[in-house]
């Protein structure tokens, strides 16, 4: 019985995945095929810590972040890059807000620019700010923002034993490194630089010498 328990919550987790990716599909194919890399034994580790809980509630808020931001400076500048990620990033949220449910964890997703995490309030109040003066700052954010969260979700990976987390904050990375590739291929087209901030070096430079990757 426990096992088969086991099977329909792995059947569940795959239905949450397949309703949140066709709803919000995008342009980059960012995490379209996640259940081909989720494993029916990834799915049945389902025992969470607190630090599990508490790392999906963090990057559940900072992909908000992402898609907030960039609603905010397409609509400021129009740059259709905002809107195809941020549409991206609604499918890193609900992939996020299924692991939350799968796994009957209490969570708000708050009103547009608000965050339950004060960093993360902050943040996006520099965010727009900073958004705000011209098309080259908007762009920087986006980097920054990728940047941020690819170094949040390995630090994250690094702290779980549970694998279908695990599968899922990687796609997110996967996810995250394309983006930060167009970003900084947007700013480099205008003549600026990119400097990491969050990323060293050499993280960064592979990344960015590396291809677009599909994100399976």
């Amino acid at each position: 019985m426990k096992y088969l328990k086991k099977v329909n919550l792995a059947i569940m987790f795959l239905l949450f995945i397949s309703i949140s990716f066709f709803s919000a599909c995008s342009d980059d194919n960012t995490l379209e095929n996640l259940n081909d890399d989720i494993t029916l034994e990834a799915l049945n580790n389902i025992d969470l810590t607190q630090a599990d809980k508490d790392a999906m509630l963090f990057m559940l808020e900072e992909e908000k972040l992402a898609r907030d931001t960039y609603k905010y400076l397409y609509d400021l500048w129009e740059i259709n890059m905002f809107t195809n990620i941020k549409n991206s990033e609604q499918s890193h949220m609900n992939a996020v807000e299924s692991l939350l449910i799968l796994n009957n964890v209490a969570y708000a997703i708050l009103p547009e620019g608000q965050f339950a995490n004060q960093d993360l309030q902050n943040l996006y109040n520099q965010f727009v700010d900073d958004g705000k003066v011209n098309e080259a700052n908007a762009l920087q954010i986006g980097a920054t923002i990728e940047d941020l969260d690819i170094v949040d979700l390995q630090d994250n990976i690094n702290e779980t034993a549970n694998t279908a987390i695990i599968a899922v904050f990687e796609s997110l990375q996967c996810g995250s490194r394309n983006h930060l590739r167009s970003f900084v291929s947007a700013i480099e087209n205008i003549g600026n630089d990119y400097v990491p901030q969050f990323l060293t070096q050499e993280e960064y430079n592979l990344i960015i010498n590396n291809s677009h990757e599909q994100c399976n």
